[in-house]
């Protein structure tokens, strides 16, 4: 099959249409997979306890600072005692992408604490479980 000059013409019109729209499309956006919740310190005292945890862009490496955390539980789980848990509080935090909690860490133990957050921008919910050490 022969092609005329004109749909040869109107054939690379087409695809470079295509590919130039596709050098000017924006960035993908992150997934919530893509950011996690570290500990600051895997220990806490018994008693009155402030457990800081960072928030971490994990293609950059960098903390997230705008995030809104807004469910947060803290329980035994870890040391089959889910029904062990107390209230968090969260506090406010003097370093970019920090994010404090006070808690009352009645026993010593393993200690889990799930969060919740939106970050700016994303669809969905950043979600992790951490398990810090209760000691005297």
């Amino acid at each position: 099959m022969t092609k005329t000059p004109f749909a040869r013409a109107v054939m690379a019109a087409l695809l470079g249409g295509a590919l130039s729209a596709s050098a000017f499309a924006p960035p993908a956006l992150a997934d919530v997979k893509d950011y996690r919740f570290e500990l600051v310190q895997q220990e806490a005292k018994v008693g009155e306890a402030v457990i800081a945890v960072r928030l971490v862009d994990q293609r950059s490496g960098k903390p997230v600072t705008d995030a809104v955390v807004f469910a947060k539980r803290l329980d035994m789980a870890p040391d089959a005692m889910e029904e062990m848990a107390t209230k968090v509080e969260q506090v406010p935090s003097t370093e970019p992408g920090i994010y404090r909690f006070r808690a009352k860490l009645s026993m010593q133990g393993r200690w889990r604490l799930s969060l919740a957050a939106k970050v700016q921008g994303e669809i969905g919910t950043v979600e992790d479980k951490l398990v810090l050490q209760a000691a005297k």
